[in-house]
């Protein structure tokens, strides 16, 4: 699946999801396609590990979390987030660290404050390793990070071109 992109996130200094400079963070990415789905991509590594060459699952839902909570902002802008109210995933298959991973995730319903989405971790191959719904309660950046959040926290783009389509290849079908 071939996604056109057309704005990349903003990400902070310090989150572990998103933050450039975590040491121990994911350094997550996030894109914005023409249909207003939010694609994230990250490489995890062996600090993110749970068995043997396996990602923590709680690091997979986390990435899930994250996506699917900024996915809000392809229809607000960057200063509206979501709160996590309730998520739920479902775990497919292990997932590697090493490798390159994609989240694609959208909203499915938006009521004032509060608002569901969903969304799927994908391997290299294509292939759904790891997939969640969420609520999530709308709020702005401000009141997540205080005063002091966009100024010394937020705001920050990765060191990299923006890519004009981001794939996510059909997984083989035996």
């Amino acid at each position: 699946m071939k996604y056109k992109i057309k704005r990349v996130q903003y990400n902070s200094k310090n989150c572990f999801v998103c933050g450039l400079d975590n040491e121990i963070g994911l350094r997550t990415r996030f894109y914005e396609t023409e249909d207003n789905e939010l694609i994230s991509l990250c490489t995890p590594k062996l600090t993110h590990q749970s068995y043997p060459s396996t990602l923590h699952g709680g690091v997979s839902a986390a990435i899930l979390d994250e996506t699917i909570g900024r996915a809000i902002t392809c229809y607000y802008g960057d200063m509206v987030w979501g709160v996590t109210l309730d998520l739920q995933v479902k775990y497919r298959k292990p997932v590697p660290y090493g490798v390159e991973l994609k989240a694609v995730a959208r909203i499915t319903k938006d009521r004032g404050r509060i608002f569901e989405g969903e969304g799927k971790l994908f391997l290299p191959n294509g292939q759904v390793a790891v997939e969640a719904r969420g609520t999530y309660m709308k709020r702005q950046i401000e009141q997540l990070g205080g005063p002091n959040f966009v100024s010394d926290e937020w705001g920050f783009t990765p060191d990299e071109p923006l890519p004009e389509i981001l794939e996510i290849p059909e997984p083989e079908t035996k």
